[in-house]
């Protein structure tokens, strides 16, 4: 599989800000797994798990032990009701800057 490695300043830095800039960290309220976040829209939400966080989540841990393990793809309901959270009380900011 190809990759692709930044050489240019210019790239390096676009690439920073769009993988960085604006996440804010957010535990979440049930098992205090520690993730960040970042919302462009009221629709979309980048959400960066890391392996202590993983580790952390018990709705993670209990789908690890059923049958076909965890979907990667389906969140945790607790950790997003704890953005949720998070949106309302204004500390996960809304809206791309420079289109990020």
């Amino acid at each position: 599989m190809a990759s692709f490695l930044p050489t240019s300043d210019e790239t390096l830095e676009d690439l920073r800000r769009y993988t960085e800039e604006r996440l804010v960290d957010v535990a979440c309220l049930d098992c205090l797994a520690r993730v960040r976040v970042k919302k462009n829209s009221e629709h979309q939400t980048s959400v960066q798990w890391n392996a202590e966080a993983r580790a952390d989540c018990q709705e993670f841990q209990r789908r690890g032990q059923t049958p076909g393990g965890r979907d990667v793809h389906r969140p945790c309901a607790r950790l997003m009701a704890s953005i949720d959270d998070a949106v309302r009380a204004g500390a996960v900011p809304i809206g791309a800057y420079d289109g990020y």
